[in-house]
């Protein structure tokens, strides 16, 4: 009797421990099915091959670029219910039919900048094999590595973007429009023709984001210099190297100008404009490269001269390259 009294606390503290334990349990897991209409967090939800293609990383670019008539399969998932649409041409409003094949649907055949029933853009390209130095009027020059026998990330490239009057202010990614890149001469040829890697344009949007997480407000990039034309690079004089990233697309010199004044903003907080400021936005470089490998390449911190602030130069060749002019 004794022991039967000295077992049953024992039991029923079991049992109370086991039924807190079923509790606890049941709330976790009806708190970790989401609500009606609820937002889910970007960790809860792995984008798809096409997704982060098209979106990248930061998920804000907007367009894809696919050569004329290639499949958009690799590079866009595209809605069933889209397959009967028609492309419509940014800025011109011209309109051609989207007939599906047997392999899909295909980017148009044309070049320009194209929407889908309102879905993400695809941006058709100009292939341009450089034996001439013009493209309808507008001068590109040769680049050095034909004669040089570059290949690889070095090779000239051949499909370049063609940037008219009418979808220059296309926006191919939350912060960043096609002129941002465009070379900074001929102003009234037209059209003009860009090369523009968007997994460059990806970084800079992660790398605003990278200076927000920081504090900074960070609400875009003011791009000094994008693309240049091998005319416009030179052959490897005034600081521009003769085989420089930004004649392939994947560069761009840039500075923060949250305040509009044209230069560098203040963000050590020293109250002066100088190359620490340029470091600040280097380091978030640095972070953006940390997390997404993807994106690696160069970056050089610049100081201020009679013509320009401090400023950032950032490109994804691929390999990492760093250095200071100072």
């Amino acid at each position: 009797m004794n022991s039967f009294r000295t077992r049953l606390p024992l039991g029923r503290s079991a049992v109370l421990i086991l039924i807190a334990t079923l509790l606890f349990l049941a709330q976790y897991a009806m708190a970790s099915v989401p609500k009606p209409g609820a937002v889910q967090g970007p960790s809860q939800q792995v984008p798809t091959q096409a997704e982060l293609l098209s979106r990248g990383h930061s998920g804000a670019l907007r367009a894809v670029v696919v050569p004329p008539g290639e499949s958009l399969q690799p590079h866009l998932s595209v809605p069933e219910n889209l397959k009967e649409a028609r492309w419509l041409a940014v800025g011109s409003g011209t309109q051609t039919p989207a007939s599906p094949t047997a392999e899909g649907l295909k980017a148009p055949e044309r070049p320009g900048v194209w929407t889908l029933g309102g879905s993400h853009a695809v941006i058709t390209p100009v292939h341009f094999d450089g034996s001439t130095p013009r493209l309808n009027g507008y001068h590109i020059g040769r680049w050095p590595a034909r004669a040089a026998g570059r290949s690889g990330s070095y090779a000239p490239p051949e499909l370049l973007i063609e940037v008219t009057p009418q979808n220059q202010d296309f926006a191919v990614s939350e912060h960043f429009r096609l002129r941002n890149f465009l070379t900074k001469d001929q102003v009234h040829v037209w059209p003009k023709y860009l090369v523009l890697d968007l997994r460059l344009v990806d970084k800079l949007e992660l790398v605003l984001q990278e200076l927000r997480t920081q504090g900074y407000p960070a609400r875009g990039l003011h791009v000094m210099s994008g693309f240049r034309t091998p005319q416009y690079n030179g052959p490897g004089e005034k600081g521009r190297a003769k085989f420089s990233r930004h004649t392939y697309g994947d560069a761009a010199d840039v500075w923060l100008d949250d305040d509009g004044d044209g230069q560098m903003d203040d963000l050590d907080g020293n109250g002066r404009v100088d190359v620490k400021d340029a470091e600040v936005l280097a380091r978030a470089v640095d972070k953006v490269e940390q997390r997404v490998p993807e994106l690696i390449g160069g970056y050089g911190v610049y100081r201020a001269n009679r013509v320009h602030g401090p400023f950032v130069h950032i490109d994804v060749r691929g390999t990492a390259a760093r250095w200071s002019k100072r």
